[in-house]
């Protein structure tokens, strides 16, 4: 016990101390970070080098363009920019110094005129075509007239400097301090490392110990990125670096493959971390030399070393941070998946927030219409009754004070009786009316009055109702947009969730049937539910998905699992994704049979069958009023809206009233459609009817037969009605039939129409859908001798049980368990 102590004091005190030496590392890299980007001392050196650069022994094209990029990105730095390019110059020679100054002052001046053109990435390079040209002519003609290879020379330089705008102007903004775009394009980085060899043209001339300071940083930046962004970043910064500096010194051009060909192999031996990448530069570095002498391999080497021995002090913090920039690192992978998570919650965020804002709407409309009750609304609308009469009788009566101030109550109650048999459509009782007369001296006015009023009192309590269904309509469509809103920021917001042990089943049990797995995802094992998805590698794929892995998982799960989506590589070894799924418990098979009216080609009766996802099936028909092109229009939109508005996912119930009140409120024409849907679950065979204005349906179970009928107007007559929905078991082998009033209203001398079909219907030898259709169609119009006498319409359905094509496999559990 006493000897803890110490121990815990020690780790708390190491603890404290990583803490410390992070912050002062942190601390560390924010103040350089400002120094050399937010003061901009990075750029100062880099135009000082710039300012040095001389390619061809008399071209320079670098510091010009530089000078351009500055004023063009960051102009409160381009006076500071300028010194320090022609401090660089000052360093190489007297007349390159002159050449810098002039064509800089040239620059100034056209920049300044351009100024106010719109187009500055046009303008810029031309500017600095002219002033990099114009100070050159300028410079040769002072000293004799300008030859041939001098105007090469002289259009060599500008035309470089112009591009060379072109790209430092991509380059120099990726060094911002508040750089937000999350990803370098290929051509960014060409940019970038066209920049950074340029800046190391400057260091032509410096040695150390006889090694090249431009050598050396330029093997330093292939190792890193090499290591960095692998073989093709590495062998292209090589390339790059290397004809620059080559372009700089001729002597140097072996150079440019020996970078080259480093970081290439450094970039494929990237997994063996620093030194991979270090080896594979010594290797660069000893191939290449053999084209040199025993003088130059020294030399050579040492350059190595030394940007090897500065690849191994550089943090490693510094290679996370780019790689952040690079497509194709961990840590730019990790970057994006937590950008995509941001963006995803944000979203999820946003659309969760909409839908309190609905449901905080639909609860409004809710408590509005529900504020008061039916007895406080019944009375208010008696008192506005009374009000109204009162005005127009009792105001000029000589006894007004008697009744409505000292026998209120009496003759409250009188009126009261009376309105209230007024309203049922009788006449006032006689004994109320009776004494009413002894205590009102003008009764009989009174009580014309109330008739009188009558008519206006119901027009407005008519009027109040719609707008209390209005209102409760309104609530319930803002409450179902606000639950299909709740449901997709789930959807958004679905995670991969660990199930290590069902995870560790399906591993194991495929693998022992020979299919290798790169990546297993278990988003969901929720029963009728489960969503797994597979990475997969296959020689040669021959639907293994569904015949061995999605049995396997059957047998793992407990539960039929069937193949979703599959995304097979075309390549041998290539990987494949598959999603699989749980299947439904139940299927559906559909017939259809119509006939428009004599025969004709256009029925005003439409049908459909939509799968809503989920394990929901639908089926409906619409009959539009009358027969025609007019009628097939609105059994047609009626449909429209309604697969529309039931794909979102709002309950049926409301988008049955939500696509009334559209109807109704359409047109002032007399526009009605009928409407007959069911809604299966094929999860537990249940079905929900709703019949608008339709005929029955009828449930074939065996010999038994089961009717579906209900009660309600067709849609677009009135505006407010309830939707009486009926529910009802299927089994499997269950036949469902459904059918416009053209069938069911056709059959002729037929006394019992209900009979009649039932028997038909259990008479038929066969159970297929479409031929139950077709023959029930055939039936009815043979009753009336081939004549068709409105449109008609059957949809038939057939329950059946879910027989998975390939049986589940048995799982090799031992090593699972283990």
């Amino acid at each position: 016990m006493m000897e803890s102590i110490p121990r815990v004091e020690s780790r708390g005190f190491g603890v404290e101390k990583k803490g410390q030496k992070g912050k002062w590392r942190k601390g560390i890299y924010f103040k350089l970070k400002s120094i050399l980007l937010e003061q901009g001392w990075l750029f100062y050196f880099g135009g000082f080098l710039l300012g040095r650069a001389v390619i061809l022994s008399a071209v320079s094209p670098f510091a010009i363009a530089f000078v351009a990029s500055m004023w063009f990105v960051y102009r409160e730095k381009s006076f500071k920019s300028m010194l320090a390019v022609l401090a660089g110059a000052l360093t190489y020679s007297m007349t390159h110094a002159i050449f810098i100054g002039v064509a800089m002052l040239v620059f100034i001046f056209l920049a300044a005129l351009g100024k106010q053109m719109k187009n500055q990435q046009v303008v810029l390079p031309l500017a600095v075509f002219a002033s990099t040209t114009l100070s050159r002519m300028f410079l040769y003609s002072l000293r004799d007239t300008i030859t041939s290879y001098e105007w090469l020379l002289l259009v060599v330089e500008g035309v470089l400097g112009a591009v060379l705008v072109l790209i430092f102007m991509q380059s120099i903004p990726l060094l911002s301090p508040k750089r937000y775009k999350p990803v370098l394009k290929n051509e960014e980085i060409v940019c970038m490392i066209i920049l950074i060899a340029s800046v190391l043209t400057g260091m032509i001339g410096w040695q150390i110990y006889g090694a090249s300071a431009e050598q050396i940083f330029s093997r330093y930046f292939v190792l890193i990125f090499a290591y960095i962004g692998g073989a093709a970043i590495g062998s292209t910064v090589g390339v790059v670096a290397g004809l620059i500096l080559s372009l700089a010194n001729v002597a140097n051009l072996y150079q440019m493959s020996l970078l080259a060909f480093s970081g290439l192999l450094g970039g494929l031996l990237k997994e063996g971390k620093k030194i991979g990448t270090s080896i594979g530069l010594l290797v660069g570095t000893g191939l290449i030399s053999i084209y040199g002498d025993a003088v130059t391999l020294i030399p050579s080497l040492l350059e190595s070393s030394i940007a090897i021995l500065l690849f191994f002090l550089t943090p490693a913090s510094w290679f996370s941070r780019i790689s952040r920039y690079i497509p194709g690192t961990e840590e730019y992978t990790h970057e994006q998946e937590q950008y995509l998570q941001k963006v995803r919650n944000v979203t999820a965020r946003r659309v969760g927030q909409f839908s309190e804002v609905f449901h905080a709407l639909a609860k409004s409309f809710s408590v509005s219409q529900a504020a008061t009750t039916d007895e406080q609304e019944a009375k208010r609308e008696t008192d506005y009754f009374l009000s109204q009469v009162t005005e127009k009788t009792c105001q000029s009566c000589f006894m007004k004070d008697r009744c409505w101030q000292k026998e209120f109550d009496q003759t409250y109650t009188y009126m009261e009786e009376m309105k209230e048999d007024i309203t049922s459509g009788q006449e006032p009782n006689r004994k109320v009316m009776r004494e009413f007369e002894n205590h009102c001296v003008k009764s009989r006015k009174v009580v014309e009055a109330m008739k009188e009023e009558m008519t206006f009192y119901e027009a407005n309590r008519r009027l109040r109702q719609q707008v209390l269904e209005s209102k409760r309509l309104v609530a319930d469509q803002l409450q179902g947009v606000s639950e299909v809103m709740d449901d997709f920021a789930k959807e958004i917001l679905k995670e991969r969730q660990h199930h290590d042990l069902q995870e560790t089943q399906i591993i194991h049990a495929l693998k022992h049937i020979g299919i290798e797995l790169e990546k297993v995802d278990i988003y969901q094992l929720e029963k009728g539910n489960v969503d797994i998805e597979i990475t997969a590698s296959f020689y040669e794929y021959r639907g293994e998905g569904a015949k061995l892995i999605a049995p396997v998982l059957s047998d793992i799960l407990n539960e039929m699992i069937i193949v979703k989506e599959e995304e097979i590589s075309p390549f041998p070894n290539g990987y494949s994704h598959l999603a699989f799924g749980s299947a439904k418990e139940y299927t559906i098979q559909t017939g259809a049979a119509n006939a428009a009216k004599g025969g004709g080609l256009v029925s005003g009766d439409s049908f459909t069958t939509i799968e809503l996802g989920a394990g929901k099936f639908a089926m409906a028909i619409s009959d539009g009023m009358g027969n025609g092109n007019r009628a097939r229009e609105e059994s047609m939109e009626t449909l429209r809206l309604l697969q529309q508005i039931l794909q979102t996912g709002i309950p049926e119930k409301v988008a049955i009233k939500s696509i009334n009140s559209i109807l109704s409120l359409r047109t002032t024409d007399e526009m009605f459609a009928t409407l007959d849907l069911a809604m299966m679950d094929l999860h537990d065979a249940s079905v929900r009817f709703l019949k608008i204005g339709s005929t029955p349906s009828f449930i074939k179970r065996g010999e038994k037969m089961i009717k579906i009928e209900a009660s309600n107007l067709p849609m677009g007559i009135i505006q407010e009605f309830d939707v009486d929905i009926v529910s009802e078991q299927m089994n499997a082998e269950d036949l469902l039939i459904m059918m416009s009033d053209g069938i069911f209203e056709g059959p002729r001398h037929v006394e019992n129409i209900d009979l009649w079909l039932k028997r038909k219907i259990r008479e038929m030898a066969t159970d297929d859908p479409q031929e139950v259709a077709d023959l029930l169609l055939e039936e009815v119009i043979r009753t009336r001798s081939g004549e068709i006498k409105d449109d008609m319409t059957v949809l038939v359905a057939k329950i059946a049980k879910n027989q998975p094509e390939w049986a589940a496999v048995p799982v090799y559990r031992k090593k699972a368990l283990s």
